[in-house]
């Protein structure tokens, strides 16, 4: 056996009932497991030479506004605070990219930390998935103050995520503590039980 066959996903078990539970129409919402993501934590000074080398390499410069969000290829990157980003990419990419960004910081201070293992993500997506989200999290979602390319550090039913809006379908991905899967899972299935059905009219 490899390590690779013998990876579970915190998830992994409800992929059936998280079908289940897709629905379509004006009303439709949808959640899934997107397991394995790479995370690597970049934390540097975001001016310098270092940051100037990392954002070539990564082909995009690091985000510097508050809460938001460069894609570039294959990766996105969030601003997490003032000297933090996380970099997404997909399964299988951290060795290479945390390479990558480490030879880039050269000798100057900072650090590049594989955290990929410490959350899962969920996706919630469709055209009632702001309305699901906004019953337990206390961030303004409307899209005037957050849509695709933004980020946030928040809580969502009480347990700490990682907010992005990926597209403006919406779409939603909680980056999320694997111990704390389940539960976020099981209260996003509550929430969206309404929209599973048709809107009654009088």
């Amino acid at each position: 056996m490899t390590p690779e066959t013998l990876r579970r996903s915190p998830l992994g078990h409800l992929a059936d009932v998280l079908a289940a539970h897709s629905g379509s129409g004006e009303r439709g919402v949808s959640l899934r497991e997107i397991p394995f993501l790479t995370q690597l934590d970049l934390q540097l000074q975001s001016h310098g030479p270092a940051a100037q080398r990392i954002g070539r390499s990564l082909g995009a410069p690091l985000p510097t506004d508050p809460n938001t969000v460069a894609a570039t290829g294959g990766l996105r990157v969030l601003w997490l605070g003032p000297e933090e980003w996380l970099v997404l990419g997909p399964d299988g990419s951290a060795p290479a990219t945390a390479a990558r960004l480490r030879a880039a910081l050269e000798d100057e201070p900072g650090s590049v930390v594989d955290v990929s293992a410490n959350r899962t993500t969920l996706e919630l997506s469709g055209p009632a998935a702001r309305e699901v989200l906004e019953k337990g999290c206390a961030l303004d979602l409307h899209p005037r103050a957050f849509r695709p390319g933004r980020c946030a550090q928040t809580l969502v039913a009480k347990v700490n995520v990682v907010l992005h809006q990926v597209g403006p379908e919406p779409a939603y991905r909680l980056l999320v503590r694997g111990s704390f899967a389940q539960y976020l899972a099981d209260w996003l299935l509550d929430a969206m039980e309404e929209y599973r059905h048709p809107r009654l009219t009088p």
